[in-house]
This record gives C-alpha cells, structure tokens and sequence, in this order.
C-alpha cells in the first residue's frame, strides 16, 4: 500500500476517534426520559448522537447558503433523513464489529479520555471531578461515553481493515502517465486576412438572403425583459449631503498614517542556517555565479514565498541602512533576524508620503459625505419597505422619497447604469411579470426594487430591418472563407513536401515536446486535442475565430519512463485511485451491512429531539 494512502489510513482512525469523542457534546435541552431514537441490531441510536449529527448537518447546510436555516426548511431539504442515515450507518459497522467480536482494551479508551482537553483541570493535567462534570452537563455519564469511545475505536479498525486491503493499481497510473507525458513537436503558422489578398464583390441579394437565412442564431433578438425600476445609491446624494470640518480634522488624524509615510522599501528576504552559508551565498552573488532569484528556487521557493513586502528603514533595524543604501535589485547582508541570518534583495523604492489636511481635504469631505448618503439611504430602508407593503407603486416610490424611477429594456448582455450591478441584474433574469416589487440592496449602499412589465421572447428579426448588420456579416463569413482557402492551398504544398513553411512565406513557431497539458498562447482551445489526433507528418488547417492555422506534426515523443516525474505521476495517479477504489469498497460494504441488519426507529423519539429544533 502507497504510503500516501496508510498516512490517511491513520488520519481516518485518529478523526473517527475524536469525532466520537465528543459525540456527547452540544446537545441541550433535551429532556424526558428518552434515551435513544431507535435500535441498529442490538445498538441503540443516542438521542444525543442524532442530535449532535442533526444539529451538525443543520450548521453546514446553512454555511453553504449564508444565513441560518429554520427546521422546516431543513425539513424541506430532508436534512433529518441524512442525519438519521449518518448515525444508523454508524450503529451498523458498531453492531457488525460486536457480531465479529472486534473491540479495544481500556487502554486506548483510557488513552482518549486523557487526551481530551475538556476533562483537564486548572493545573493542565487530568481531572477525575471535571472528567465526570462535564459528561454530567451535556446529558451523558462516564459508563455511556466511554462505551462510545469504545465502539468508535472498534469501528475505526473495521474501516481500517477496508481500506488496508485494497493494493493501489500502479498499472492504471502508468497507463495514465503514458497518455499524460507522451509529446509532440510541430510546426504552425497563423494565416489572417491581412495576409492574404482578398477582393470581394458587392453582395447581391441572393447572397444576403443565403446567408441570412443559414445563419439565424446571428440574427435572432435576446430575450429582452421590459423593466420599470426606482433606485437610489450614495452618489446620487452625496454631493447634498452636509460635511463638518471638525469631524475631517478628526478622521484625518485616525488616518494619519495613510496621508504621512515615512521613505519605504520592497524587499525580498531568504534565510540561511548560519553566517557562513549566508555569506557564501552572498559571495556566489556579487561573483556572477548565481542570482537571488536561483538561490530562491533550489530552495524549491517562490519570489511570492520570500516576499517581505515595503518596510521603513527604522522597520529594519541594523539592516535597514544597508537595504536603503542599495541599488533597485541588490542584494545585502548578512543581518541577524528571528529566523536567522538573511539576504535582503530591495527592489523599489517608495517615496515618503507627507499629504498636509488641506490637501486630503477633497476625499475626506468625499469620503464623509459618502458615507453619510449610505447612512441616509440605510434610513429610509422601513419607510420604503413599509410604503411597499402598503400598496405603493413605484411611481408613488419616485414622488414621495428620494428614489429615481427609470426604466430599460434588458437582456443577458445589458450592463450600463444600473445593469452595472450584479444584483439588478440577477434579480431582473429572475423576476416574472406580476411579481411583487421588493426592496433590495445594492452593494454600494444603494437600493432599488423593480417591476417586470414585459418578457419579450427571442425572436427572428427582419432581413430589411438590420440589412446593414447582415452585410457585415456576410463579408465576414467570405473572408473567412477566403482565408482558409488559401491556407488549404499552403496545406497541398507543405503535403507535397515540395515547400517549407519559410519558402511559404508563413511566420512558423516550432513547438517541442508539448504534452497534453500544454497550452499555445494564440491558438484555439482545441488546438492540442486536434494534433493529438494527428499522424507524424500529417499537416492540417484550423478554423481559428475567422483567421487560420496551418500545422504540422513532426514528431511523437514517448513518455520517458526513467524521469523521476513519470514515476511520481504513476505513483501519485495509482495511490488517488486505490483511494477512491477503497472508498467505494466501503461504502459497498456499509450498504451491505445496513441491508442485513434490523433497524427500528421511534418516531416519537425523534419528533422529540426535533421539537428542541422548532
């Protein structure tokens, strides 16, 4: 087994044990006398363990939307079936491992409880009183959590024995790194319009109709939704919105130190284990025999990692009169630092910053009387909301508060004035015609609520009526017809191998050794799927959004099977797959242990933990 795969093996045992570990933990207010919400086999389901899982699944599902869920609408999800499927999954490996009589001594249950942080006492160390307290608040005791510790452990080396079974398949990665490594070296060459001579004729009207009528997707209107809509932002206020001087004053001293910086620097740093390494280092430098940048990468670094951002020479302390004595892209030290001896690399200069009260006078006043619009428009939110809900009509929203009315005509395209907003625009693609129009948020402080007048579906638009916009599109189409016209006769030649691309007069790129992952800046997204699928000296055009390219395959290279690379994406391809493989063998297995053991569920106990949820 890949060892990649027995590190997750362990991980898995060692989160199992912790998860149960603290199964008795978060569950309140239940109470009665209702100690389980069924039996999986001979084990009983914990109202605290369903729970824990439902009061879990609840929290991530409300994670992913952005905002609590209620109960019903976790009920809507079906949230307590997967909880309840959760635990009965569970108690089922729990009874399979008592069927099987697998179990741990009280040394690793002992093992646990010691390593609990929740059980220690003011002096860091194990306590008997807290231990049992602590059990005691959240509903459960020493007997019950140790019994669960137990079953978790058990059922970890169920799982364990899974997944330890299953051989990582190195004969799928090397299949895979074959296909992945295996390259290709061309020849190609762009072909535009500006590179071939081309006259076209007036176009006739047989032509325009031909053309129209082959390509109507190019002339068929967007759904256009005909919207009426009031809004109101910061700025369209902001400018009426009264400033006081004292308060600049004061915002411009909380502020100071974005109006007044002292001299910086952007700097680079890498440390080193002692002086000397440092210090030979920098020698290897000043010498020409190597660059900041290359010792950064046999560090297997990046310029991003070494990164010491702009810092003020007192920031440096003794290297600061060093790093801004240097030249842009020098390199100084020795300096001791809290890691170690180090290299700084400067590489701009950040001049001092001394911006005077009356110079930031004009975005302070901006700035306040911004943030007063948002704080006025924030006010007006329950008038609005309330004008709404009462019966008002947009109309009655322009003439009785400060929003503007407008109106558009608006498609998946449209961005300009209000349409600039992602929220405009995602509610304007949702909302029906007859729908309610709510007050919503911009998020530049704005608001604004609309009304669907009209959804005009897609619809064909009459030749006569673009007339203009068909030519357009009609010279475009023989153009680039055109174009690859005359790369199909290159093609014939480069074929014949009678010409070269040179003697073609074409700007050839040879690439070597691209592989599948590769990527050709200037080619279609497809380009590399199409050479793949060519035969060593075949030599074809592709369409390339008008334009063309001419290529030829020159040669196919093997995957080098003695590259440390290729052994490393065979090992790391085999180790993902025997992962997912053992997975799915697992979850075949628990299936197969639900099937055949008995599950009864108490509906009265689980409306009785879910009434703690309502």
């Amino acid at each position: 087994m890949a060892k990649g795969k027995t590190k997750n093996f362990f991980v898995w045992i060692i989160m199992g044990l912790l998860f149960v570990g603290l199964m008795g933990f978060g569950a309140t207010g239940l109470s009665g006398n209702i100690s389980s919400v069924g039996t999986v086999g001979e084990k009983p389901v914990s109202v605290q363990r369903y729970y824990q899982e439902l009061q879990s699944q609840i929290s991530i599902a409300s994670a992913q939307q952005g905002r609590a869920l209620s109960f019903p609408e976790a009920e809507a999800a079906n949230i307590p079936a997967r909880a309840l499927q959760v635990v009965v999954a569970e108690r089922s490996l729990d009874s399979e491992t008592a069927t099987l009589g697998l179990s741990v001594g009280d040394d690793v249950v002992g093992a646990q409880v010691l390593a609990t942080p929740s059980f220690r006492g003011i002096d860091g160390a194990f306590d008997r009183t807290v231990y049992r307290e602590t059990l005691a608040r959240n509903n459960t005791n020493v007997r019950e959590y140790e019994t669960d510790l137990r079953d978790g452990a058990a059922r970890a080396l169920l799982q364990g024995a899974v997944f330890t079974g299953v051989t990582d398949p190195v004969a799928f990665g090397e299949v895979v790194a074959k296909f992945t490594r295996e390259g290709r070296t061309f020849t190609w060459a762009p072909l535009t319009a500006a590179d071939v001579e081309i006259v076209l004729p007036d176009p006739t009207d047989a032509n325009l109709q031909t053309h129209y009528d082959a390509n109507p997707d190019l002339y068929t209107s967007l759904e256009t939704r005909v919207l009426r809509y009031v809004w109101l932002t910061p700025d369209m206020i902001q400018d009426d919105m009264p400033v006081d001087e004292d308060e600049l004053r004061a915002e411009y001293d909380a502020r100071i130190d974005e109006f007044v910086q002292a001299e910086r620097r952007l700097i680079e740093r890498l440390v080193f284990s002692d002086d000397e390494a440092a210090q030979t280092a920098l020698d290897a430098i000043n010498a020409g025999e190597t660059t900041f940048p290359d010792l950064v990468e046999e560090r297997g670094l990046s310029l991003s990692d070494v990164d010491g951002g702009d810092v003020t020479e007192a920031e440096m302390g003794d290297a600061g009169g060093a790093i801004f004595a240097a030249e842009t892209g020098g390199v100084v030290g020795p300096f001791p630092s809290d890691l170690g001896p180090t290299l700084f690399r400067m590489n701009a200069v950040l001049a001092a910053r001394n911006t005077t009260f009356e110079d930031a006078l004009p975005q302070l006043r901006e700035d306040q009387s911004a943030a007063r619009a948002r704080r006025v428009i924030q006010d007006q939110i329950d008038p609005i909301t309330n004008l709404l809900a009462g019966g008002a009509t947009l109309d009655n929203l322009a003439e009785q508060t400060d929003m503007v009315l407008g109106a558009l005509d608006f498609t998946n395209v449209t961005t300009d004035g209000i349409a600039a907003y992602a929220a405009f625009r995602d509610l304007a693609e949702t909302q029906d015609v007859g729908d309610y129009p709510e007050l919503t948020d911009l998020d530049d402080g704005g608001l604004f609520a609309l009304e669907v007048v009209e959804i005009r579906a897609p619809t064909l638009i009459p030749l006569e009526d673009i007339r203009e916009d068909v030519i357009a599109g009609w010279e475009a189409q023989e153009t680039t017809a055109a174009v690859l016209a005359a790369a199909e006769e290159k093609q014939a030649q480069l074929s014949s191998a009678v010409q070269d691309f040179a003697f073609l007069e074409l700007d050839a790129i040879q690439e070597t050794n691209i592989t599948r992952r590769g990527f050709i800046n200037g080619a279609p997204s497809t380009f590399l799927t199409d050479i793949f699928e060519m035969a060593q000296g075949d030599v074809r055009v592709l369409p390339n959004q008008g334009d063309a390219i001419i290529v030829r395959l020159d040669a196919i290279t093997a995957a080098d099977e003695t590259d440390a690379a290729y052994s490393a994406e065979v090992a790391s391809v085999a180790e993902t797959v025997g992962e997912g493989i053992a997975q799915d063998i697992y979850e075949l297995y628990s299936r197969t242990v639900q099937l055949r053991t008995d599950v009864q569920i108490n509906e009265q106990a689980l409306n009785a933990v879910h009434a703690n949820f309502r």
